[in-house]
């Protein structure tokens, strides 16, 4: 089934299910906001900021946090294409809502513990990461994916380089990975490449806040998709 055809999943799908814990969401989401009074984003922006935050209790990513501009735009169209979603380490795709994903013929693909990943990453003496990247591009899942990188530098430096020098194309890379080693600067990297990117810059970053970003995404497509619908009724009511 593709992304065209599946039902996007409606916002209240996308939020915890038990009435108890909506209050609880809004409410920290009351908290933030308020906390956050002139942080400056645009609205779609500041749902992606405010749910980092969330899983963080950080508030300085309110001012790490890098959008580029048609960032957003292009990771809803991605996942209502049923676009491929790439990860470099498992823990993302763990706590990633596959059920959520798939409702838009979304799949995620993690290479990173594939046995021919880890014996090209000895052979070449590079890292399990930068490998899964070059098979996720020679097995053409690049190309239109929402790429998430929350643990690893090198992976990133991976997609912005098979970008730059093989031609590949992600719609969207969030990156996002924590270190100390090469973190800020893969980041700053991707900035500079010009991919549509999502990015705390700095040290900072972690793979809950990958996965906090491509569901705040997840959200927006369903609040997109709503307000589309509205439109359609209206115009049909006419």
């Amino acid at each position: 089934m593709s992304g065209e055809e599946a039902r996007a999943p409606a916002v209240n799908d996308m939020r915890q299910m038990t009435a108890l814990g909506r209050r609880i969401e809004d409410k920290s989401f009351a908290i933030i906001d308020e906390e956050a009074k002139g942080h400056g984003f645009p609205d779609d922006a500041w749902q992606v900021v405010r749910r980092v935050i969330h899983a963080t209790a950080d508030f300085e990513f309110s001012s790490l946090m890098r959008l580029h501009p048609e960032a957003i735009a292009r990771g809803i169209q991605a996942l209502r294409a049923g676009a491929p979603v790439l990860v470099d380490v498992k823990m993302i795709g763990v706590g990633l809502n596959e059920q959520r994903l798939a409702s838009y013929g979304c799949k995620i693909h993690c290479f990173i513990s594939d046995d021919d990943v880890i014996q090209a990453a000895s052979a070449a003496g590079s890292t399990r990461a930068i490998e899964s990247m070059r098979k996720a591009h020679r097995l053409g899942l690049l190309d239109g994916a929402i790429v998430a990188i929350g643990n690893a530098p090198t992976a990133l430096l991976e997609v912005v380089r098979l970008a730059e020098e093989e031609g590949a194309r992600p719609a969207l890379v969030i990156g996002v990975p924590v270190g100390f080693v090469s973190a800020a600067e893969s980041k700053e990297a991707l900035i500079a490449s010009g991919l549509p990117s999502i990015v705390a810059r700095g040290r900072k970053g972690g793979s809950p806040i990958a996965v906090a970003i491509v569901h705040a995404l997840l959200l927006l497509s369903a609040e997109a998709g709503e307000a589309g619908e509205a439109t359609n009724n209206a115009k049909v009511a006419r």
